[in-house]
């Protein structure tokens, strides 16, 4: 058996078990915690319990901490900046005439990357996009085409 927490980004989506290294969380905690694309911040929906070693991938990734207010600050600003990034590349879709349709944006919780989900009926073109993004943004951009759900 293993001591897991189980965690949820951005209130939606697949759960994910972390390794509570320490910490000890409740259901609705704001949690820190270190994933393979770098810091995010989760929600917990499940607090410290006990798995079997077959239902988790090993070796977890580790919860770093509950979320402080200087880290809930910042997951603001994100989202201040991700519904201002919401704008800005729809103008720039448009202004390169793109067969697209933006559906979501998400900024890394650490700022160092910037997210676009998109549909599309075929392949796009879009790399003076990422060109005129990056340069609006300052950071990393990436576009993810998804499918129509």
């Amino acid at each position: 058996m293993t001591e897991v927490i189980s965690i949820k980004f951005r209130g939606r989506g697949k759960t994910y078990y972390f390794d509570p290294a320490g910490v000890t969380a409740r259901t609705g905690d704001t949690l820190v915690v270190e994933t393979s694309k770098g810091m995010e911040l989760g929600e917990c929906v499940k607090g410290n319990h006990m798995v079997g070693d077959g239902d988790c991938v090993q070796p977890l990734r580790p919860v770093v901490r509950r979320a402080t207010p200087d880290d809930l600050r910042i997951a603001e600003l994100n989202r201040k900046r991700e519904k201002e990034a919401l704008g800005i590349c729809r103008e720039l879709i448009e202004k390169h005439k793109l067969e697209m349709k933006l559906v979501d944006v998400e900024c890394s919780f650490e700022g160092n990357k910037i997210l676009f989900f998109f549909t599309a009926d075929g392949r796009v073109d879009f790399r003076e996009l990422v060109k005129d993004l990056a340069g609006v943004f300052r950071t990393r951009i990436e576009l993810r085409q998804i499918g129509v759900r």
